[in-house]
């Protein structure tokens, strides 16, 4: 567009303009027709001749002589286009002079090919196109992350993709994730990694340009594995250094293997669990173990490895929530991004309560809950997700960030997120992140005991090592109090 102050001067210049223009001379020049009848009665002889030629009858009257055109050297440029005979005004002319460009200045500065061998992004000014929403994937590797992956499914997490990766073709075909990926073709004919890490990592290498092109994209992804078995342990690695590669944030999530499951798998866990931390940002370790804790005697296997696949599902939801929920209290994904990028070992804790001081409750359990391996205390950064319904009071988010806040290093970095899910009734979840761990790289390790909340009127429970706190100490009746 050729919009400016030059074509508003022309605009203007069109719409003052007289429509029939004076009889004053074009130009600043005598009309040539007119100069010659003024000649031509100047020559007129006077006297009697003169008074002979008036008293003579006038010739018919001939039809007006058409406007002398300019000579070529005399004519401005733009008289060129004039048609004989038009009506159109001087400034009109030079309006639509000015505003048509000869054809090949035009062709000039709108080629057919575009530059560089590629389209010119259109300019949009700042603020005028959509806000980018992060884009969150959920990539699920092996038996364990397959059947996760098909938990958090069920569970319509928004917001967030899922991806399958898995050597054995049987399980992919009765995943329902959005996009899977078969690998080890070659290796395994679709039969699994035969509980062999190498075999796992060889059949990921080999398809590692496809994954890599499906995590193109990503600002978060999230790995999640259970250790121990050899598409777990050996592919999970490959799959998370591919998504770091593509610049998102990565968080594994695994499982460790019950201890019934035998020293071989157990030993393959802790390796692969190591390899998985080198290349990820941050990564949750869940221990099957923890989960004798919580379930009664009479829960099956079948169930008991449910609870399981559910424990990784609550601590992604827990956190893609933050990013991609409206939330009362809202957090960003750079928030996201401070706490868990290059974060190294971290505590995932849930906690959920209703009634009376549902908030406390919920926010004590998730800080001490028996599937932690190790204690929250000295988390130097904490990422706190509190989800309840629509009667979540301000008052309850103070308190269970406080709660917390307690647990924590003085000085820890906490960032938390309110959010309100309509379909809870009378419900608090809490969900805590701890990363950093007073300058170790590894946090603290605890006894295997679940903690126990004491009131004013329960009796001192017995703890184990490494539960000496003020709380947990038995003292005996013997001794003065």
């Amino acid at each position: 567009m050729r919009e400016g102050p030059l074509s508003d001067l022309f605009r203007s210049t069109s719409d003052d303009a007289p429509i029939d223009p004076p009889e004053a001379p074009r130009y600043g020049r005598q009309d040539p027709a007119e100069a010659k009848k003024v000649q031509d009665e100047g020559d007129r002889p006077a006297g009697p001749a003169a008074a002979r030629e008036e008293a003579a009858p006038e010739p018919p009257a001939a039809e007006p002589q058409a406007e002398i055109p300019l000579q070529q050297e005399d004519a401005p440029e733009f008289f060129d286009q004039e048609i004989e005979g038009s009506t159109e005004s001087a400034p009109e002319r030079l309006k639509r002079v000015f505003s048509e460009e000869p054809a090949p200045r035009r062709e000039q500065f709108q080629p057919e090919n575009p530059r560089y061998g590629r389209e010119e992004p259109a300019y949009e000014p700042p603020g005028s196109g959509e806000p980018h929403q992060p884009v969150i994937k959920v990539v699920g590797v092996g038996g364990a992350g397959v059947n996760a992956v098909n938990r958090m499914v069920d569970a319509r997490i928004p917001g967030v993709e899922f991806m399958a990766v898995n050597t054995d073709l049987q399980s992919l075909q009765l995943c329902v994730a959005d996009v899977t990926v078969h690998i080890g073709d070659e290796q395994t004919r679709g039969l699994g990694a035969g509980a062999d890490p190498e075999v796992g990592h060889r059949s990921a290498f080999e398809e590692q340009d496809k994954i890599k092109r499906l995590l193109k994209g990503s600002d978060m992804v999230f790995v999640a594995a259970g250790a121990g078995g050899g598409t777990g342990s050996g592919a999970a690695p490959v799959v998370a250094r591919l998504a770091r590669e593509v610049g998102a944030l990565t968080v594994g999530i695994v499982t460790k293997p019950f201890s019934f499951e035998g020293s071989r798998r157990g030993t393959q866990a802790d390796k692969g669990i190591e390899e998985l931390a080198a290349e990820v940002d941050t990564l949750i370790v869940v221990p099957n173990d923890r989960l004798l804790d919580v379930l009664d005697q009479q829960t099956s296997m079948v169930e008991a490895f449910k609870v399981a696949d559910d424990v990784l599902r609550q601590g992604v939801q827990g956190i893609s929530d933050l990013v991609t929920l409206p939330a009362v209290i809202n957090l960003d994904f750079a928030d996201v991004r401070s706490i868990m990028s290059d974060a190294g070992r971290a505590l995932l804790g849930i906690g959920m309560a209703y009634g009376d001081d549902r908030a406390v409750l919920a926010a004590e359990k998730a800080i001490s809950s028996p599937l932690l391996e190790t204690s929250m205390e000295g988390a130097r950064s904490i990422l706190l997700s509190i989800t309840g319904g629509a009667d979540l009071s301000l008052v309850e988010v103070s308190e269970a960030a406080k709660v917390v806040g307690e647990a924590a290093h003085p000085d820890a970095n906490i960032i938390f997120g309110a959010n309100v899910d309509e379909e809870l009734s009378e419900q608090i979840w809490v969900t805590v992140v701890a990363t950093r761990f007073d300058g170790r790289a590894q946090p603290q390790r605890r006894a295997a005991e679940p903690t126990i909340r004491r009131t004013k009127d329960a009796e001192p429970q017995r703890r184990g090592r490494g539960g000496d706190r003020e709380l947990g100490i038995d003292v005996p009746e013997f001794l003065p109090g």
